[in-house]
């Protein structure tokens, strides 16, 4: 595929990319730890409703509701697979709701939320102000944000590798925010008590197989989607190889805010 092909497939606005859930599910992902420490900083007294967007394949949709016996959660994403492997992870809750929602539009519940919780999604919307807008308006006022996503610098060196084979940046598909702009957007759609931080945290992988499999699962999949299945394999393997450790610079976003 040309690179004009391949960046009008990146910039088109279309609906929210397709997982390979299955695999996502079976990988040693970091993000386990990330949302383990962001549900730490959520106070919950086991009774609210919490919001999870981006909700996936429910991994941290279940500590959440191993954390509120008597509440509920309400999980979004815009992945049809991703929920259906959440679907089969969580059966027969009667103390979830599950939604298939495009984040990029404003969210429509049935009901007003406690919390919104969120890991490893934010840098997949385009426009932030639109999605704190919109979790502000599905918020009660005193409720509690908590975020984390990737943020400015996030996959750098992942980045440096595309650019040096001559593919286009994976930043055409991303939205990797700063901490300025995202305390501005966040005050802006109505929130206070802002706390905003970018933290690096690499992630180490075995070389080969494990590497090539994460990468083409989780970081990769704007620049393979157009692409040729056929294509796919050796064009990952090029980029792994091209990295200067099995490493993902990976650099967080965390928020922390209350609905005003």
């Amino acid at each position: 595929m040309g690179q004009r092909s391949y960046a009008a497939s990146m910039s088109r606005a279309g609906r929210p990319r397709e997982w390979d859930a299955v695999t996502y599910d079976e990988l040693p992902l970091p993000h386990q730890s990330w949302g383990a420490r962001l549900l730490e900083r959520l106070p919950l007294r086991g009774d609210e409703t919490v919001l999870d967007v981006g909700a996936g394949t429910g991994r941290d949709t279940e500590a959440l509701l191993a954390r509120l016996p008597r509440g509920h959660v309400i999980a979004v994403d815009g992945s049809v697979a991703m929920l259906e492997q959440l679907g089969k992870r969580l059966a027969g809750s009667e103390r979830l709701t599950v939604k298939h929602a495009d984040l990029r539009e404003p969210l429509e519940l049935d009901r007003t939320v406690d919390a919104v919780f969120s890991v490893a999604t934010l840098h997949w919307l385009p426009d932030h102000d639109v999605v704190f807008r919109s979790l502000a308006g599905v918020l009660r006022p005193g409720g509690r944000l908590r975020v984390e996503c990737g943020g400015a610098g996030n996959v750098a060196g992942v980045d440096r590798a595309v650019t040096g084979l001559g593919f286009p940046s994976l930043n055409r598909a991303f939205r990797f925010a700063g901490v300025a702009d995202t305390e501005a957007s966040l005050a802006a759609a109505g929130f206070t008590d802002i706390e905003v931080d970018l933290v690096p945290d690499p992630a180490r992988f075995q070389a080969g197989a494990q590497l090539e499999s994460f990468l083409a699962t989780v970081v990769l999949g704007p620049l393979l989607d157009p692409m040729d299945p056929a294509e796919r394999p050796g064009v990952v393997r090029r980029i792994a190889a091209a990295l200067p450790r099995p490493e993902v610079d990976y650099v967080r976003l965390r928020m922390s805010a209350t609905r005003a």
